[in-house]
């Protein structure tokens, strides 16, 4: 099928929700896609952080061979592969219980109901959640309410009671935020959808601290950040603060559906039989595909690739900020690039598309190279030299 043709079923048979480029992806191997007209594309945008190991990686279609062997149960029954990946998830990050679900916003969701449910255990009275602004969690109602970008709102007011938003890292605002109803705090270690933006460490320690001294659960939402993306397991391993409850999705199935919410045991056990649940969550499929990308990221030293090819992305877009006035800052943590312009930046991503390049642009303005994980230098500089053509073109 051609892509005009595509884009045709599409347009009378798919919801319009979606801005979509005007492009129908084929196939893929590696940081490399074809397009349903055989062009090829470099891949620096890799399902939006989700492809953490390339497309059509061998090990995880290697572990989808699982489904021969046992691919659904529910969660009523007992499975190897769910126990073997929340073991593993445990190991890499902080001592803590996993339950899983299909999706980031459903492990938002799962550990807004959580940090709730624990708190009205101790009988407490603390139901109030505080978020940050310029955050993005999730589109479901709970996700979508701690999520704080008015934009997303809009239309779908009133959103979830209980939920204020303070600026971004600053902890004077939070902790005058904070009074005796407050049951949780929400942070992006890295906040991704507002251009990639990192949360200091003292801020995180601080928060640490004011939740311990008042009772209040901290959750940071590793969605985009976490699973290698940063040079760490997790962004908030590059603070050494840990957190009570953690999300995450994306990477961890490197390309399959999955997503986990981990928690203390202590915070957990608050998730008894019947609190909560997901019918296709943890299936033998799903982790089995989560297991091989773990692995993958272990033996093939991922994680040392994300800095060193993170660092060399840096410095080389740091020399095209000085080459080109328009761009205004470089922000990088591992793979987890913005670059953010003084102008849209819709343009430059439909500029870099025709020349065979897949960005994206978030926040409006702001250029993100979100790509698999074991993406080389080489093809981390053909990108970057991909961007400086498109950055030409569009200025001239």
């Amino acid at each position: 099928m051609k892509t005009r043709d595509l884009l045709a079923l599409y347009s009378k048979f798919v919801a319009p929700n979606y801005g979509r480029q005007p492009l129908a992806l084929a196939r893929g191997s590696g940081s490399t896609v074809v397009d349903t007209d055989g062009k090829k594309y470099l891949d620096l945008v890799a399902g939006i952080a989700v492809n953490a190991i390339g497309h059509s990686p061998k090990a995880v279609v290697g572990a989808l061979k699982q489904a021969a062997v046992l691919m659904h149960t529910s969660n009523l029954f007992y499975t190897i592969p769910q126990g073997l990946l929340a073991r593993e998830l445990v190991k890499i990050s902080f001592p803590s219980k996993a339950l899983f679900v299909n999706s980031g916003a459903e492990a938002v969701e799962a550990a807004i109901k959580l940090a709730r449910k624990h708190q009205y255990d101790k009988k407490n009275g603390r139901f109030e959640i505080i978020a940050m602004e310029e955050s993005f969690h999730g589109r479901t109602y709970g996700a979508l309410s701690c999520t704080g970008q008015k934009k997303y709102h809009v239309g779908f007011e009133p959103l979830l009671p209980g939920v204020s938003h303070v600026p971004f890292a600053d902890f004077e605002a939070l902790k005058n935020a904070v009074n005796e109803k407050t049951a949780a705090v929400i942070i992006e270690p890295v906040q991704g959808e507002s251009g990639i933006h990192a949360a200091p460490a003292d801020f995180l320690k601080k928060t640490r601290e004011l939740c311990d001294q008042n009772g209040i659960l901290l959750i940071f939402d590793e969605v985009q950040c976490g699973m290698g993306r940063t040079g760490k397991w997790f962004g908030f391993q590059h603070s050494g603060v840990a957190p009570d409850i953690m999300t995450l999705a994306k990477g961890l199935g490197g390309g399959f559906p999955v997503g986990a919410m981990l928690a203390k045991p202590e915070v957990m056990d608050s998730f008894g039989p019947g609190t909560h649940a997901s019918t296709f969550g943890g299936n033998p499929l799903a982790c089995s595909a989560a297991l091989a990308v773990l692995k993958s990221i272990r033996e093939k030293n991922l994680l040392k690739n994300a800095r060193d090819v993170g660092n060399f992305a840096k410095k080389s877009l740091e020399k095209l900020k000085r080459e080109f006035g328009f761009i205004k800052e470089i922000r990088a943590h591992g793979l987890m690039i913005g670059i953010e312009l003084d102008r849209p930046g819709a343009p430059y991503v439909a500029a870099c598309r025709n020349r065979g390049l897949l960005i994206n642009c978030t926040h409006e303005t702001v250029l993100r190279f979100v790509p698999a994980l074991n993406v080389s230098k080489k093809e981390m500089e053909k990108g970057i030299g991909i961007l400086r053509e498109a950055l030409c073109e569009v200025i001239s």
